[in-house]
This record gives structure tokens, C-alpha cells and sequence, in this order.
């Protein structure tokens, strides 16, 4: 019988990261995937590693404070996956928000950055507005802010952890399912099949990372574990045909005042994202034709130049996991973005589910899994600090 001190089921961002976190204490890891590395939102994200200016709204400074530390970090350790970028807020007439109250939003971001150059901002002279700003609509315009965030490609970015975990001994097998798990006296007895074949293995701890798909692993476990509530929430990006070469723009929906993001990905524009409750958890999601509008809408009214139909060349769409009951109302845009670590047992945990996450944290979010877990691995030599592993870009 196989036996492993940490099991991970997941190969998305927070999974890799648990495994990185879980080889670099020295912890015998294994990491299973039923489709590939960053299958599912892991390689459907707005492609960002930023603190979330927008959660200053909704008083979430210690989100934003982690966010800004880890997006820090990740400039640093992987140079050639995660780059600053200049972002540019458009304020107009009927904009929400009033001049004043960015640049009291930027100097809180500042603040929580540390006052570092990575978090200085400044304000567009009108004079620049006609030349440099990639063709945006100046009618009603009454104020442009930049300031400074990250981009990645968060595949390229989720491989690149993974292989830091193998490099440090982790190991990743992939397709496998996982078929059941049992609660032994010591940990978890796991059943894991392939192509008809059902495989066994012995784990300490078992780490629920599938993301969207979290529900139903929990149902897979043995004693049944409490399902929290959450809902799933569709967000769809178009790429179109066209360059933006000054920036990123963080701008408005003018259909219902929600943030998007308009940007350069890959030689042509992206936009995103939305957000559409989804009530049945999809194999695999598919952007909806009223996602696709809206966020052609958006790219319309603000950039006129990409015409009346924009050439659309791509859509795809992820989901995210946000606390609350399926079916309810409240908008998505104004919920809690914390991720939540659920346990079997607080004490002694055995069994842990990760609920949410954002891209951006998921090294910070390894870090506490790995602590939520502690007290039920035996003690080991830590080989690592994941704060200072290099990541490189794998082929």
C-alpha cells in the first residue's frame, strides 16, 4: 500500500500551491488531476495578480493587504511570468465614483502596498487624453488615474508551481479520478481509478483543491462531510482582434456600473469578465451569448475604434466559488472574496477543503493550509521557503 504523508486532489493554482508548500516542508506529496494542469478556472482567469482595488469598497483591507504582499513576491520570484503593468481608471460624468474618492482608493491601495514604486499612482494631464490612452471615448471624460498591477498567464503560471513541487519531490499523476476516500485511524484510505483501474493509497492529510468541483469530491468522502454553502458564478472574457499598446483599463459597465477589465493579451484585446450564478455545476463551462453581448457592449462605448461589431476571435468562461446560498440574490460583484479552509476535525484535521481563493494569494493560501495541517504530519526538515523559490516558465 502506497503511502503518503499529503494528498492532494486538484491540479489547479491552489492545489500545485499546496503541493509546492506541502514538498518544500518535506512532506511526501502527491497531487492527482482527473483532466490536466489549470484545467478549469486556473487557465479561465482575467489573467491578473493584483491586491483588488475594488475590494476597498467593500472594507476587505486584509484581502487587499495579502494580495499586494503576494503579488510583491511573485514580481520577484517569477520575473518572466508576472509583470508590472501601467492600468488606467477612466472617471466620467456618470461614472459612480468622483475623482476625489480614487485618489482617496489609490492612496489606501498605496498604503497597504507598502508605499512601494509598485503602488505609486498619479493622474492623465488632459492634454495626454487624445494620444495616449489607445483611442478611449473622451466625451464626458473628467478625470484619467494610472496606477500599477500585475499580469500573467495563469496556465503558464500553475505549471510553473507544479514544477517547482516535482522539483522538490511532489508528485503529480494525471488522469486519475478520485473514487472514494475512507477515514482510517491514521488518515485516509484513497480509491483513485484510470481507465477502469482502481489504484489504492494511504494518506495523512487530503486536501479537497478542485475548486468548483469541491461539492462533489465532499461527496466522495467517508464519514459524509457538512457541504458549506456557496454558489458558482460564470465568469466569461472575450478576445478580440485589435492591440491596446499603452495599458490596461479598468472602466465601468455602462449597462450596470460593474468593474471590467480591457486589456492586451497575446497581440489582440481581452475583456472581462462577467458574472452569471450558475445553478448545475457543467463539465465544462461555455461562455453564454448574452455574456458575450455584454462585454461587447462594454468594449464598444468605450473604445469606439473596435466598431460597431467587434471581430471576436475567442470567449471562454470559469467559474468561481463565492460564499452564499444557491439561488440567492445578491449580487456577485458585492460578496466576500476570503478564501475558507474547512476542516473535518479542528484539532487534528485529517481532511481539508479549500472554498474560493484568488489567483493572486495562492502561495499565501498554501502557507495556511499547510498550518491549518500541521498538527497532524509528523515533524520534518523544511527544505524550502516558497517565498524565495525561483519559478520558471516550462515548456
Amino acid at each position: 500500500m502506497e503511502q503518503f504523508d499529503v494528498t492532494i486532489i486538484g491540479a489547479g493554482i491552489h492545489g500545485v500551491g499546496v503541493a509546492q508548500a506541502a514538498a518544500a516542508r518535506g512532506y511526501k506529496t502527491l497531487v492527482v488531476e482527473q483532466k490536466e494542469l489549470a484545467f478549469g478556472t486556473s487557465r479561465r482567469s482575467s489573467k491578473l495578480i493584483h491586491g483588488g482595488l475594488r475590494y476597498l469598497e467593500s472594507l476587505q483591507f486584509g484581502l487587499v493587504k495579502e494580495c499586494l504582499t503576494e503579488r510583491k513576491i511573485l514580481l520577484k520570484i517569477a520575473p518572466e511570468l508576472v509583470t508590472l503593468k501601467p492600468f488606467y481608471l477612466p472617471i466620467y460624468q456618470q461614472s459612480l465614483r468622483r475623482p476625489y474618492q480614487i485618489t482617496v482608493g489609490l492612496s489606501l491601495y498605496a498604503l497597504l502596498g507598502g508605499l512601494s514604486k509598485q503602488t505609486q499612482f498619479n493622474r492623465i494631464p488632459n492634454s495626454r487624453w487624445t494620444d495616449s490612452l489607445d483611442g478611449l471615448r473622451t466625451d464626458g471624460l473628467k478625470a484619467v488615474f494610472q496606477y500599477w498591477d500585475g499580469q500573467t498567464n495563469d496556465a503558464a503560471l500553475t505549471r510553473a508551481v507544479m514544477a517547482s513541487a516535482e522539483n522538490l519531490g511532489a508528485e503529480l499523476r494525471m488522469p486519475y479520478e478520485l473514487k472514494s476516500a475512507s477515514k482510517t485511524n491514521d488518515g485516509y484510505r484513497i480509491v483513485l481509478s484510470q481507465e477502469n483501474k482502481e489504484f489504492e493509497l494511504d494518506t495523512k492529510v487530503l486536501i479537497n483543491a478542485a475548486g468548483p468541483w469541491a461539492g462533489k469530491i465532499l461527496s466522495r468522502i467517508s464519514p459524509s462531510q457538512p457541504q458549506p454553502d456557496y454558489q458558482l458564478v460564470q465568469g466569461t472574457h472575450i478576445i478580440v482582434s485589435g492591440h491596446l499598446s499603452q495599458g490596461l483599463y479598468y472602466v465601468e459597465a455602462p449597462q450596470d456600473k460593474r468593474a471590467v477589465f480591457v486589456m492586451p493579451w497575446q497581440g489582440n484585446t481581452l475583456v472581462g469578465t462577467t458574472e452569471t450564478q450558475i445553478s448545475e455545476l457543467p463539465d465544462e463551462c461555455v461562455p453564454l451569448q448574452s455574456e458575450i453581448h455584454y462585454l461587447s457592449e462594454v468594449l464598444r462605448h468605450y473604445f469606439p475604434r473596435y466598431g460597431d461589431v467587434p471581430k471576436i476571435l475567442d470567449a471562454f468562461a470559469g467559474l468561481r466559488v463565492l460564499p452564499g446560498k444557491d439561488g440567492a440574490t445578491e449580487r456577485a460583484f458585492n460578496k466576500p472574496r476570503e478564501t475558507r479552509l474547512l476542516v473535518d476535525n479542528l484539532q487534528s484535521p485529517r481532511m481539508l477543503s479549500i472554498f474560493g481563493g484568488k489567483l493572486t494569494a495562492y502561495r499565501a493560501t498554501a502557507q495556511k493550509v499547510m498550518n491549518k495541517i500541521q498538527s497532524s504530519l509528523p515533524r520534518t526538515k523544511q527544505y524550502a521557503d516558497t517565498s524565495k523559490l525561483p519559478l520558471q516558465p516550462v515548456d
